[in-house]
């Protein structure tokens, strides 16, 4: 069933609920993404749990109209969402740019219970600042944002093992959106040390990570109290859809843990 939240700043946030059972799973996606990112998850555990796949602000059918783009709104989003499930178990799921986000949101939402962080969050003590974001990713986008998608963007979001047809699909919907849209979508993420966010949580964190760039668990635990990550091989940014059938077995077993 397709449904809307209110976010903070009033815009209108879309997901779709779907299965029963306890706890609820909240899948968000990345940057440029949507719900449906999730829908082979959505029908390998609607059998066992409640599972809520939502669309950012500025992404899939959510609104558009934002004013000012924030993490705390972002966060925003994700909580209007949690609050409106009727649920008092919830774990959230977070994609790329989104891991950040509900690493916030878990600090605004009681009924929040645990994390997991798909191939994002990898070394908490490494991060992009605006500055280095806007040299090494924005002015590509600016100048060219089809052939930053199309010869730029690859080297870090795909493997040589990744799907054609996944590929396709991601660019295209990339290329949906103008540059200047893209940029101000993702530029919240390089605007905040997480760092403090992250060593306010105290629910279980758990990740699945993309072995193409390596993951850095001791210091993720300097800051994370209850954290640990799974390797999954030979894909790239997008595990969940590159290989589906390992993905869902590594986050089934991850559910059971921590259910």
């Amino acid at each position: 069933m397709e449904k809307y939240a209110k976010s903070s700043d009033g815009q209108n946030i879309h997901y779709k609920e779907s299965g029963h059972g306890n706890p609820s799973i909240l899948f968000v996606h990345g940057w440029l993404g949507n719900g449906e990112w999730w829908s082979s998850q959505q029908e390998y555990f609607k059998e066992k749990y409640h599972i809520v796949q939502m669309d950012l602000a500025g992404h899939g059918k959510s609104g558009t109209s934002r004013k000012e783009w924030t993490s705390e709104l972002y966060a925003d989003d994700i909580q209007a969402v949690a609050n409106q499930i009727d649920s008092r178990e919830i774990i959230l799921v977070g994609h790329s740019m989104s891991g950040a986000y509900v690493l916030e949101a878990a600090l605004k939402t009681p009924d929040v219970k645990a994390l997991i962080l798909i191939d994002t969050v990898k070394n908490l003590d490494e991060a992009f600042t605006e500055e280095q974001a806007e040299q090494i990713l924005f002015v590509h986008y600016r100048n060219d944002f089809k052939n930053a998608v199309e010869n730029i963007l690859p080297q870090y979001l795909f493997t040589g093992k990744t799907p054609s047809d996944v590929k396709q699909k991601l660019q295209d919907e990339f290329l949906q959106n103008t540059s200047e849209k893209a940029i101000d979508l993702l530029r919240p993420l390089y605007k905040k040390d997480f760092r403090e966010t992250a060593a306010k949580v105290k629910i279980p964190v758990r990740a699945i990570s993309s072995d193409n760039f390596p993951t850095n668990i001791e210091n993720n635990r300097k800051y994370l109290k209850d954290y640990n990550s799974i390797e999954i091989a030979g894909t790239g940014h997008y595990p969940m859809l590159e290989n589906p059938e390992e993905f869902n077995r590594i986050l089934d077993d991850i559910l059971k843990e921590l259910s």
